[in-house]
């Protein structure tokens, strides 16, 4: 890729083609010198127009995540062909998540865990790594943001391999804000919770079974009382995070939170 003068801001997101990672998709493009690389299973040819008619730059991919490893050494070797005093900040965002069917561990096939916890904790690892890696001698000032979860933080029956997906990236967001701190231009990283939001995911969690997913009724809830944000609006407050100058301060965060 090369970058014109306009350029500035180069963005890599995971997850932009539904919900929260398509809305923060749509509101990057919206803003000049924006180049973004959206990952995900399949590309959006709505992106594609908006991208046009602002005038910035848009790279899609269709990848599974699920094989994270080809994910992260295609990312690399697109980074290496970047001329390092192109932009003024580069910053990852590890959106993409995926959850399984609501039930108890006992009754999970192994399929189902092992593209959970590839999708939700190995590919945003790798792609960590290999950004972090890949950027280091860059002039920009680099940010990683990984989308969490509350559930990564307060266990719920039927929910082990999301909540341990994000628990695990709330920890290791933590180690790798400890090495960052010690470099010179280290980069910033925060696993942000981003509220509770309307997506497809909600709507699965509200389909569950009650006999195997007992909180089934607290998502239901959530639903019919108009609780949850809408995914432009979570994805302008993410935004809006990520902008915050304290950014990276606290690697655990919450967006609801000051």
């Amino acid at each position: 890729m090369t970058a014109s003068s306009r350029l500035t801001h180069l963005t890599i997101l995971t997850g932009a083609s539904r919900g929260m990672g398509r809305a923060l998709a749509e509101q990057l493009l919206s803003r000049p010198g924006q180049a973004l690389l959206c990952i995900s299973r399949r590309a959006d040819p709505a992106l594609a127009a908006l991208a046009a008619q602002s005038g910035t730059t848009l790279t899609q991919w269709e990848q599974d995540l699920a094989e994270p490893q080809p994910a992260a050494e295609r990312v690399a070797g697109w980074l290496r062909d970047i001329d390092p005093q192109a932009f003024d900040s580069a910053t990852l965002v590890n959106n993409a998540g995926a959850i399984a069917h609501p039930q108890p561990l006992a009754r999970a096939d192994a399929a189902g865990l092992s593209h959970a916890l590839r999708v939700g904790l190995e590919a945003p690892m790798l792609l960590t790594a290999v950004f972090l890696g890949a950027t280091q001698g860059w002039r920009a000032a680099r940010k990683v943001l990984n989308i969490s979860s509350g559930l990564g933080r307060h266990a719920m029956a039927s929910q082990a391999p999301y909540c341990a997906a994000k628990a695990g990236m709330d920890h290791f967001s933590r180690a790798v804000a400890l090495e960052e701190a010690a470099l010179p231009n280290g980069a910033r990283i925060v696993s942000l919770a981003p509220g509770v939001i309307d997506t497809d995911m909600q709507a699965q969690l509200r389909g569950g079974d009650a006999a195997g997913f007992p909180d089934v009724g607290r998502f239901v809830r959530l639903k019919a009382e108009g609780r949850l944000d809408t995914p432009a609006s979570a994805a302008a407050k993410v935004l809006a995070y990520l902008a915050r100058p304290d950014f990276g301060s606290q690697p655990v965060a919450d967006v609801r939170e000051p």
